[in-house]
């Protein structure tokens, strides 16, 4: 009995997994930069002056379906990072094995930058959202707990979309389900708020 439940798990878990990446990326989409937004239901006018930090959701083409990942710093005063830290989780190597090995059991996951993040030519959809120093510091200390305690990827348990998902619903967002492709995810994650 445990053995055909088992199998059974192993099914939907790979199917899940397998349809995530049957759809194919779009084109680059534009860049959205919103105005000051902050956390979801945060009074814009009000802070707007203090608004010089950010934190930009983003995905990127990848030889497989891709990545989601954030990146988040300060602007200068021309509006351009003066300082910026990726956040993203991953297997912890660059050897595929662990990759194919993670879409049916947990593999060890890093979860920092990894190979093409910074690079424009791969980005292929994005959503800044620009916050104040409170919210700023508020989302960091979430982030490097969550990196912390993210030991693990799993393609359709724990992916690189539900490492994101949780850091926009720490600061109020809806999110979307973490089995669609990283473009599809951050597309919608933007439509879903406002954005």
């Amino acid at each position: 009995m445990w053995l055909g439940k088992s199998r059974v798990s192993l099914l939907i878990l790979l199917s899940l997994a397998i349809t995530s990446c049957q759809s194919e990326d779009k084109p680059p989409l534009p860049r959205y930069v919103s105005d000051y937004r902050g956390y979801a239901g945060a009074d814009s006018k009000a802070v707007r002056k203090d608004a010089r930090y950010f934190i930009e959701f983003r995905s990127r083409y990848a030889l497989s379906y891709g990545h989601t990942y954030v990146i988040f710093g300060r602007l200068d005063k021309s509006g351009r990072p003066a300082t910026q830290e990726v956040a993203g989780l991953a297997p912890a190597t660059n050897d595929p094995a662990p990759y194919v090995l993670g879409h049916f059991v947990p593999v060890p996951a890093e979860t920092g930058a990894s190979d093409g993040d910074l690079e424009e030519e791969y980005r292929s959809a994005s959503w800044r959202v620009m916050l104040t120093e409170g919210e700023y510091r508020k989302t960091v200390a979430f982030i490097r707990d969550l990196k912390a305690r993210s030991r693990v990827w799993q393609a359709s348990v724990y992916n690189c979309n539900a490492f994101v998902a949780e850091i926009a619903k720490s600061m109020g967002y809806k999110t979307p389900g973490i089995w669609l492709r990283p473009q599809q995810f951050i597309t919608k994650l933007r439509e879903m708020n406002g954005g």
